[in-house]
């Protein structure tokens, strides 16, 4: 049953978050600029900047993209430059938090997303999303969304709680069995194919096996988002076609919903 109090709260501080997130990416942005680090507006943001040029009106965070191999480097900076109360969160920094891809935390803030351990005492103040990019073999894309998909479906299905049950003891066995199948051919793929066509996320928990022509993503070019001009795909139409298809079209009323279960936009009166 829907909470309408909770529902009309997050609807009416939507703004003051997007807005609070928009800070963080301005410093981020500074950051690769200074350093010469390549990154770009990426998923829903990067769609937000093409059909709305800021964000997607029920949008409630931002996701940004950046080569694994110059993750390293906007590490060691941002250490040093981000703000007194902005945080890096990845498994060195905060190892309570089992991440796959890093994230820029605001600390005055509290973020609650769907799979949240309030047992563990990691940081949940909001944030911006870096996922990184690695070179893909040059296959099919269904084959690749097939295997790659497959991985990252089993692999959150194996990662979250399960009780003992007789579903439970199935799943563990079905999809670990697929895991392991499906990450020996990847392997072997890799192995045998050139990396000289495609790019796409690391294989994680939430990837879709979605994969570009590194010639939609680079070189790099500059898009409007906010009023303020920031890093994006070469071609952004091709990037979006990948994860959208007709991304022009807005999707029915019922499924304009924010990922957040609960937000708060200050913490710490400063």
């Amino acid at each position: 049953m829907e909470n309408k109090y909770l529902s009309q709260y997050l609807s009416d501080n939507l703004r003051e978050l997007q807005m609070t997130e928009l800070d963080i990416l301005k410093e981020i942005d500074g950051i690769c600029r200074r350093h010469n680090i390549d990154y770009w507006l990426d998923g829903g943001t990067c769609l937000g900047a093409a059909r709305h040029q800021g964000f997607i009106p029920w949008d409630d965070d931002i996701d940004i993209a950046m080569r694994q191999d110059d993750i390293p480097r906007f590490a060691e900076a941002a250490k040093s430059e981000l703000s007194g109360n902005l945080f890096l969160q990845d498994e060195k920094t905060d190892p309570e938090r089992r991440l796959q891809i890093m994230k820029v935390r605001n600390l005055d803030s509290l973020y609650v997303e769907f799979g949240d351990d309030f047992s563990r005492p990691y940081q949940k103040g909001v944030f911006v999303d870096i996922f990184p990019f690695i070179d893909y073999p040059t296959v099919s894309r269904s084959f690749t969304k097939r295997i790659v998909g497959g991985i990252c479906k089993s692999r959150a299905i194996l990662n979250v709680q399960h009780y003992y049950s007789v579903r439970s003891f199935f799943e563990f066995f079905y999809f670990g069995i697929k895991n392991i199948i499906f990450n020996m051919i990847w392997k072997m793929t890799c192995k045998l194919k050139k990396h000289d066509m495609y790019a796409g996320n690391i294989i994680n928990d939430n990837g879709y096996g979605i994969m570009h022509r590194q010639d939609s993503i680079f070189p790099i070019k500059e898009i409007l988002f906010e009023g303020y001009m920031f890093k994006a795909p070469n071609n952004v139409d091709a990037y979006l076609t990948d994860l959208y298809n007709n991304y022009m079209q807005l999707p029915p009323e019922d499924k304009r919903k924010v990922h957040s279960i609960f937000f708060a936009n200050k913490l710490v009166k400063r």
